[in-house]
């Protein structure tokens, strides 16, 4: 039987231990409930602006026919690569100055790859000889990818190996895998107590700041303990804390992990293990051996598996390992949600809660940049409805919470999600972009597509910027630079002015400079929080973009401004920026954002190249633009030479982006 060596006396085992109301201070402070209570306003709140305006003026007058093609219709079939034509007719010009026919919002990369514009500066890299791994189809169209891309090669399956761990704690496995089990445990696996303690902190006091969707005190009540008293069986408890180990063994890497590579003087932000066997990796192969055991189970601690398990293949760069598991999880989800309705009354219910926003988060995320398939479990999100965190927090959390502000974060990110949603559904109806299904519970936000483009997108980004505005003082963040000259041509954003950098003094663009003026997850955390935010009104944007390029001649000083909120959007995104990209095993989806910041590179490119996009550069995005796209091209260059090592989706990424600036291999 598997069994825990010089194991500590165990924690009183059961359930009831977990939501037992101890003499400590409760989740649910002051705080919580009102930044709860703002968010919630701001879900539910349609800003009354509407704005028209009168139309504004072209601002470039182009005498001649435009000479770019037409877009063709943004493909969304399962096909892996889809070809894209080099020859279309020229656009007509739009007979309203400020048409929603002259914007076009695409959610993805992949989809703004065929703008014409873009498509035709890779098609002439082909013809130059300079390919760029995007090959042609039978009729010499270009191909582009779309969708995730697989790993070539499995994770090794063999079991644990000895191995030390810090002080002196070890594990080992007495049997290989397939030896005749003794009593009921798969394999003789020893783990001894310090590494259990010293692992499921780990896990605790970073993962779980990022991803509350464990519960700390129940899991040393019971799931420990279980493992205490009968060691590592086939079952979920097993399972789950054996997925907790390996992602503790991930988590330490964050400290103190050895980076798998240096690159002309510059440590790889990839820490722990190798290209071949990742951190934690024993640990999580058996919990693969045992998962079949607890796959159909419908219960709380079988979406955790899931969800566990996505994020450890996350950390590997696995995409579609990452994206199974998550499809997995929301099953498993729906299925708890459905089938067992009085769980949503149970002690449980803010943890499952939890567990369905992350589901959620993690697909649509998948869905919007890699058309991925929704399971339907968004549409169960009223009747689930927003987590209240009023659960009783275990000592170190209540501590970590008030270093981290976790639980706000989490609440912050999930609001930001719906409004991302909602505006993914509005500008699909409102600019007629393409058959992507908008999201079913998400509900466009009233804009009819003869309504003026720039005005629906002010309305949206004004929602955006009151979501900023509502966060919590200690969430708030400061732009660097002063006000651009040209910021009296159009406020788009009164709250917030756009024309400002959005890097703070936490975030450095020279890692050797980095200091953490907080802990590392509370670095993470504001990390992600801030570079979700510029995505979503780079995102809101990029309409502007798609008319600079392709509609020039009924451009106006507004359609200008946007694009350069656009530009300005996405520079130097902090998940890029130490300390998150000096750890990047722990960013959540590093694979998203690889894609990303291709996209970004691809776009800056095409904004030095294309006259009316540079001149939008020269004139709108302020004196500091030049510079801050210098460095963001460095550090999105950085990222994608780091990560095209363990993930083969960034590797794609890297293969364009080397040919389109002309790097070294």
């Amino acid at each position: 039987m598997s069994s825990v060596r010089n194991a500590a006396p165990a924690p009183d085992s059961g359930l009831s231990v977990c939501i037992a109301n101890l003499n400590r201070p409760s989740a649910k402070d002051k705080t919580l409930v009102e930044i709860l209570e703002r968010l919630r306003s701001v879900e539910s709140k349609i800003d009354g602006l509407g704005i028209r305006g009168n139309l504004t003026p072209p601002l470039y007058s182009v005498s001649q026919a435009s000479v770019y093609p037409t877009p063709g219709p943004f493909v969304a079939d399962a096909d892996v690569q889809v070809p894209v034509s080099a020859s279309s007719a020229p656009p007509a010009s739009p007979a309203h100055s400020n048409s929603s026919g002259s914007y076009r919002y695409v959610s993805s990369v992949y989809q703004m790859l065929q703008w014409p514009v873009v498509h035709q500066i890779l098609n002439n890299m082909e013809h130059q000889g300079r390919p760029c791994g995007l090959g042609r189809s039978g009729n010499n169209d270009l191909l582009v990818p779309r969708g995730l891309r697989s790993s070539p090669n499995p994770l090794p399956l063999d079991g644990l190996q000895p191995a030390n761990l810090p002080g002196h704690a070890s594990i080992s496995n007495t049997m290989p895998y397939g030896g005749a089990p003794t009593g009921s445990g798969m394999t003789g696996l020893v783990v001894d107590w310090e590494t259990i303690q010293t692992l499921s902190k780990a896990y605790f006091d970073l993962y779980n700041f990022m991803y509350p969707l464990l519960d700390r005190r129940c899991f040393s009540a019971a799931t420990i303990s279980n493992v205490l008293a009968t060691g590592f069986e086939d079952s979920a408890m097993s399972v789950l804390a054996l997925l907790v180990l390996s992602l503790g063994e991930v988590a330490m890497t964050m400290p103190s992990g050895i980076p798998i590579s240096i690159h002309k003087g510059r440590a790889s932000g990839i820490k722990g293990g190798t290209l071949d066997r990742p951190p934690g990796l024993a640990f999580f192969n058996e919990a693969r051996k045992r998962m079949g055991f607890a796959l159909t189970d419908v219960s709380v601690e079988n979406v955790q598996i899931f969800v566990l398990a996505a994020l450890y293949y996350e950390s590997c760069g696995r995409s579609t390992d990452c994206w199974r598991m998550t499809v997995s999880a929301s099953v498993a989800c729906q299925m708890l949600i459905n089938s067992r309705p009085n769980e949503s009354q149970s002690p449980q219910s803010g943890l499952i809660r939890r567990l369905y926003w992350h589901c959620c988060m993690m697909e649509s995320s998948m869905h919007m940049e890699f058309e991925m398939p929704l399971t339907g479990l968004e549409r169960l999100d009223t009747a689930v409805g927003l987590p209240d965190f009023d659960e009783v927090l275990s000592e170190e959390d209540y501590i970590g919470n008030q270093s981290t502000h976790y639980l706000e974060h989490f609440a912050s990110q999930i609001v930001l999600h719906r409004l991302l949603a909602e505006f993914h559904s509005t500008l699909m109806t409102s600019f007629e972009s393409g058959p992507l299904p908008a999201f079913p519970a998400a509900t466009p936000l009233g804009f009819s597509s003869e309504e003026d483009g720039a005005a629906t997108i002010k309305q949206l980004a004004a929602r955006l910027d009151q979501w900023r505005g509502m966060l919590p003082s200690h969430l708030h963040w400061q732009e660097n630079h002063p006000p651009s000259p040209f910021s009296d041509n159009v406020s788009f954003h009164p709250v917030f002015p756009e024309h400002q950098i959005h890097s703070s003094s936490i975030f450095t663009v020279n890692g050797s400079e980095h200091t953490a003026k907080y802990s590392c997850g509370a670095d993470m955390l504001a990390a992600m929080l801030r570079t979700r935010y510029y995505h979503a009104r780079y995102l809101l944007h990029r309409p502007f973009i798609f008319k600079a390029l392709h509609h020039h001649d009924t451009l106006t000083h507004e359609d200008a401004e946007g694009a350069a909120v656009c530009l300005r959007s996405c520079l130097k995104w902090p998940v890029a920026m130490p300390s998150a990209s000096l750890n990047k095993r722990l960013v959540p989806m590093s694979f998203f954002w690889s894609q990303n910041m291709f996209g970004v590179l691809v776009l800056l490119h095409v904004s030095r190249t294309h006259p009316v996009l540079a001149r939008v550069r020269s004139s709108y995005c302020g004196p500091q633009f030049e510079f801050e796209a210098s460095e963001t091209i460095n550090l999105y260059i950085e990222w994608l030479r780091d990560l095209r090592n363990i993930d083969p989706t960034t590797t794609w990424c890297w293969d364009v982006v080397r040919v389109l600036y002309g790097l070294e291999e």
